[in-house]
């Protein structure tokens, strides 16, 4: 099937906006891209606005959308929200999840995301007994992003020990009641798990990646496994690391390093790497992580929600890191606001601004988070690439009187999820008008959310 989509503007990287920009998609790719366009041919789909290439959520754990607005106020640290968390997951099934999953993704794509990370760690029955499929939950969330219109890299995470514990003999805890359906018992009956997810062709919008929980839920010789099978197959590796000061302190205390010079030991850092947060990392972590060519997943609403602090993102940039950005907990799901604010952050951090270009922050929506996320081939406006794009409204009170010279600018810095009118994802549309093509987004949400609360 061949479309042409008629964009009154267009980011094709660089510091400006290109008028007039048609795009020519045949079946899933994007086969033509002519600028100076000045009005749209009869037969092509009109963009009003500023077209970018679909924005990438990197890091996403579906279910936490069912705590909006449950956890946020009130006092308490990221631990006792932990615990809030930890009981929601207690009441997933892999049919419920798929509900609460299709209608979290359709919400992403409302808010113009094409692809996103889920980093999924909800294994098994509560008590840890596979189900009959051991990867039903997998499955759901396959189904459901498929469902919902948006690419989908499905972050399969290792999750061995309850935390670290500087008393125990191994440096480790048990599995925690709440945290046993997370776990698969050992790193080889992980991966013989996953391998069979990842053989199953989960379809040609979903792929299957790995990630370690982390340096609390798994031992260093197990995350050197887990990376050296994950490279043998070219996955991408996602790694939450240094969330929590906490998290540093007593890393220390078991091994006597901090949690990058640890995945650095086991062989864990590299290209397709990709460190969730890096909020609390040190000058010689940073260094390690621009060495290796690893990525940076920034997640801002929530480590802002969670009191987390606000990571060194100037430091790593300079040092090599490629930055992108996912809405976590989805406190917020704008992949907009996560963008800027990385910016925003370091400004606070260096008392300076322009720390990371405009170019840049797009980029992080973008690009980054689909290489990031194994879609090498995604995240630009240009001919070969995947036909994902959306648009963002240009008639809302937040961008009103904005002159085309400034349209990137203020869209980075100003504009939000709700401006997005049109999503494209694989050339066909999921948003359009500013409406989901097939699912009633917020009444889906209601509905799942409800079940998962109140199972």
């Amino acid at each position: 099937m061949s479309s042409r989509y008629w964009c009154e503007l267009a980011w094709m990287g660089g510091p400006r906006a290109v008028p007039g920009v048609l795009i020519e998609v045949d079946g899933d790719r994007i086969v033509g891209v002519s600028p100076g366009r000045g009005s749209p041919p009869r037969d092509a789909i009109e963009l009003p606005g500023l077209t970018l290439p679909a924005l990438a959520n990197a890091h996403s754990h579906a279910f936490h959308r069912a705590l909006r607005g449950r956890t946020h106020g009130g006092e308490g640290t990221f631990w006792t929200w932990r615990d809030l968390m930890y009981g929601v997951a207690a009441n997933l099934d892999p049919q419920n999840y798929y509900l609460l999953a299709r209608a979290t993704f359709a919400e992403m794509a409302l808010a113009g995301v094409g692809v996103v990370g889920e980093f999924h760690y909800v294994h098994h029955r509560p008590g840890g007994d596979p189900y009959d499929d051991p990867n039903a939950f997998g499955a759901s969330l396959v189904a459901a992003a498929r469902d919902a219109g948006v690419r989908l890299t499905l972050l399969d995470t290792l999750y061995l020990h309850g935390g670290l514990s500087p008393g125990s003999g191994s440096g480790y805890s048990p599995l925690h009641p709440e945290q046993a359906r997370f776990s698969d018992g050992s790193v080889r009956a992980w991966t013989r798990r996953v391998e069979s997810l990842r053989t199953s062709a989960p379809g040609p919008g979903a792929r299957v990646g790995a990630a370690v929980h982390s340096v609390r839920a798994a031992d260093p010789e197990s995350i050197g496994i887990a990376a050296r099978w994950a490279r043998d197959r070219a996955m991408p590796l996602h790694v939450h690391v240094s969330e929590q000061p906490a998290e540093n302190e007593t890393c220390l205390e078991v091994h006597g390093r901090t949690p990058t010079d640890v995945l650095s030991r086991a062989g864990a850092l590299g290209p397709d790497t990709t460190l969730v947060h890096a909020t609390h990392v040190s000058g010689t972590d940073v260094d390690l992580i621009g060495a290796s060519g690893a990525s940076c997943c920034i997640c801002p609403t929530t480590e802002r929600d969670l009191a987390d602090g606000i990571g060194p993102s100037h430091s790593l940039a300079r040092a090599g890191a490629a930055l992108c950005a996912g809405s976590d907990s989805h406190a917020v799901i704008d992949i907009l606001e996560e963008a800027r604010a990385v910016e925003m952050g370091a400004r606070t951090l260096t008392n300076r601004r322009g720390i990371h270009p405009t170019e840049s922050l797009a980029a992080i929506a973008t690009v980054n988070g689909y290489r990031s996320l194994g879609w090498k081939d995604g995240g630009v406006i240009r001919p070969g690439y995947l036909a994902d794009f959306t648009s963002i409204g240009l008639d809302s009170v937040r961008l009103a009187g904005i002159d085309a010279p400034h349209i990137l600018d203020a869209v980075m810095f100003a504009a939000s999820g709700a401006d997005v009118h049109n999503l494209v994802v694989g050339g066909r549309p999921v948003v359009v008008g500013g409406a989901h093509v097939s699912v009633d987004v917020a009444g889906e949400l209601d509905s799942a959310i409800a079940k998962v609360v109140a199972a």
